[in-house]
């Protein structure tokens, strides 16, 4: 079983997994968003064709670690996934919000260190992103 790391944003979801020990979090990809439909149909997919049992969503906060209008938006697009995964299937999944404040700035100084370019830093931002926030998760649970 693996843990998923998601990067919630209203055009882009970075997605990263763990490994099957849940030692090790990777960028997997960005998604880009197409309409509410499509994109809980695709994640319900992944999960299934990645053995998910576990998922971690950064939650955004302000800098006072009060939460932001988009963080109700991240729990919206939660739930609704996990409405879905319930009517079709029998597996639970564990669903974890995480403070994510800070995780893009730290993604894109990971990221200048290898790409100067940054509309290519930017395709990778958001999955680099969601690694962080899982490889965090994962680090403090140990």
């Amino acid at each position: 079983m693996k843990a998923m790391g998601i990067d919630f944003g209203l055009a882009r979801i970075g997605i990263a997994l763990s490994d099957e020990t849940k030692f090790l979090a990777s960028p997997y990809l960005t998604y880009k968003r197409k309409n509410e439909k499509e994109d809980i149909d695709f994640f319900v997919d992944l999960i299934r064709r990645q053995n998910v049992d576990e998922i971690v969503c950064g939650l955004p906060l302000n800098m006072q670690g009060e939460e932001q209008q988009i963080a109700q938006y991240t729990r919206e697009f939660i739930n609704k996934l996990m409405s879905s995964l319930d009517i079709q299937s029998d597996k639970k999944i564990k669903v974890e919000f995480v403070d994510e404040r800070m995780s893009s700035v730290m993604a894109d100084d990971i990221l200048k260190k290898t790409i100067k370019d940054w509309k290519k830093r930017k395709e990778k931002l958001d999955s680099v992103s969601a690694s962080i926030i899982l490889q965090d998760y994962l680090d403090i649970r140990r």
